[in-house]
Parts: C-alpha cells; sequence; structure tokens
C-alpha cells in the first residue's frame, strides 16, 4: 500500500499582495551624490549639479509649481 506524501511537504507560498523590491545597478556620482553621466558634457558642470540638487530638493518638498517645471524643462533641453 502507498502514502500519499502530499499533505506532508510543506510549500511555500508567497502572498499575493507582496512584491519584491527592485533593484538598480550602482552607478558612479559626484561628490555631492548626483549621478556622473547626468552633468558629463555640460560647460559648467558645478552649476549642473546645483540646478539638479535644488530641484530635487524643491520636489521633495512639494514645492515644485507647474510653471517652474516647464522652465526647468526648457532650460535643460536647451543646453
Amino acid at each position: 500500500m502507498a502514502i500519499s506524501r502530499g499533505n506532508m511537504s510543506k510549500q511555500i507560498k508567497k502572498s499575493p499582495g507582496k512584491k519584491s523590491k527592485r533593484k538598480f545597478p550602482k552607478v558612479a556620482k559626484t561628490k555631492s551624490g548626483v549621478p556622473k553621466d547626468y552633468v558629463k558634457g555640460a560647460k559648467n558642470p558645478k552649476a549642473r549639479e546645483a540646478e539638479i540638487k535644488r530641484t530635487a530638493k524643491l520636489y521633495k518638498e512639494g514645492n515644485l509649481t507647474p510653471a517652474m517645471m516647464q522652465r526647468i524643462s526648457k532650460q535643460r533641453s536647451k543646453g
């Protein structure tokens, strides 16, 4: 007589609501933490870096208005 072992083994099930965190590759950054590719090729890398940091700070605080975003976008595409 054969014994069924189906119920004896533990089955690990993932809960449907949990997702694994996305992983991104590490990138080279400047001393202040801006990715080097963002400032590469700029005439004034320090100014570009400062503008990125300033914009990120405003965004995190929630003070970046649509008009400011348009102005920054136009300025970035110009260069």
